[in-house]
């Protein structure tokens, strides 16, 4: 049985706090891999010494790099599905997620070019009023895609590993 594979490719983010929630977000999804594109988000860091670090210790351990094409980086059985606001494009809610993919996003104030889009597998939309920013459509995305595996832990055991600290709350029967 093949292990299935999830990556994430950002076309050029901006926002080193927003790439920090995505990295959060990978962590508690169980992505793989996080790649980006572009030279805003280094840039970004290097202007911006004292950021909020949203990314929590859960995320220390998910491996974020750089690429120069993202579809480098889509490994030979990953099928390549893009997250755009584009005319034809397939609305989530109907969308079922292949085993392994590399799902890619655009940057908040532009577009994933049309020759990453011509090579998608597939493209899928949030049926939202306005588009959302990077982290937010990457955190839909990835609850979407746990809902429908329907192969995840919900338990007892699972809440009180990963509970905050603080959090001693219990629902009584």
């Amino acid at each position: 049985m093949k292990q299935s594979q999830v990556s994430l490719g950002l076309v050029n983010p901006k926002s080193p706090d927003n790439v920090g929630s995505v990295l959060r977000a990978a962590a508690n999804y169980r992505v793989d891999r996080v790649f980006y594109t572009g030279d805003r988000y280094p840039r970004a860091i290097e202007r911006k010494a004292r950021s909020v670090d949203m990314s929590r210790k859960i995320s220390k351990d998910v491996l974020i790099s750089s690429a120069e094409n993202l579809l480098d980086a889509v490994t030979e059985n990953m099928k390549i599905v893009c997250v755009e606001f584009a005319i034809n494009a397939i609305p989530l809610p109907e969308y079922q997620h292949p085993e392994s993919a590399m799902y890619i996003f655009g940057p908040e104030d532009g577009s994933i070019d049309q020759e990453i889009i011509d090579q998608a597998d597939a493209v899928v939309y949030v049926p939202t009023v306005g588009c959302m920013n990077l982290s937010a459509s990457v955190n839909v995305l990835l609850y979407d895609r746990l809902v429908k595996a329907a192969n995840y832990d919900a338990n007892n055991a699972l809440i009180r590993e990963n509970r905050d600290t603080n959090n001693r709350l219990k629902v009584l029967c």
